[in-house]
């Protein structure tokens, strides 16, 4: 439901559960309580219950990507230090990797215009900061403006 919101979080650093399709309400809610984690959610019935629950909730209204960033930064505050340390697919943490391992992973352009290259140890997806994590910055710099 918020799989662009779940991504976002991840570029930002946050620590990010995304339930998967067959996951039911009373799963979401137990694993939300039992990690002390935050709800975010658009079903407004998951979300009364998280706060019956006393469940620390965040109800997103809009279908606007910049709002939703936008309300989940004015309820959590963001630690800029975290920017680009987790993976985006699987949420855990990358871990930056000499330059000579990932040779023949990666484009031989994208190989040669970059020093520093990060993977992660769990998918082994590999992220190094390219014209996208310019337009990340861009993106968060102007949500922080907001």
């Amino acid at each position: 439901m918020l799989g662009t919101l779940a991504k976002w979080l991840r570029i930002l650093g946050f620590d990010t559960f995304y339930a998967n399709s067959t996951m039911d309400d009373s799963e979401i809610l137990r694993i939300t309580k039992n990690e002390k984690r935050i709800l975010i959610t658009r079903d407004k019935a998951l979300s009364s219950t998280a706060k019956r629950e006393n469940l620390q909730t965040i109800e997103i209204k809009s279908t606007d990507i910049d709002e939703q960033l936008k309300l989940v930064l004015k309820n959590i505050k963001l630690d800029e230090n975290n920017f680009l340390s987790r993976c985006l697919l699987c949420n855990t943490l990358v871990e930056e990797i000499d330059k000579n391992k990932i040779k023949n992973k990666v484009p031989e352009k994208v190989f040669k215009n970059n020093e520093k290259f990060w993977y992660c140890p769990e998918c082994n997806r590999i992220y190094w900061k390219g014209s996208h994590y310019l337009n990340m910055i861009k993106k968060i710099n102007k949500l922080k403006q907001h």
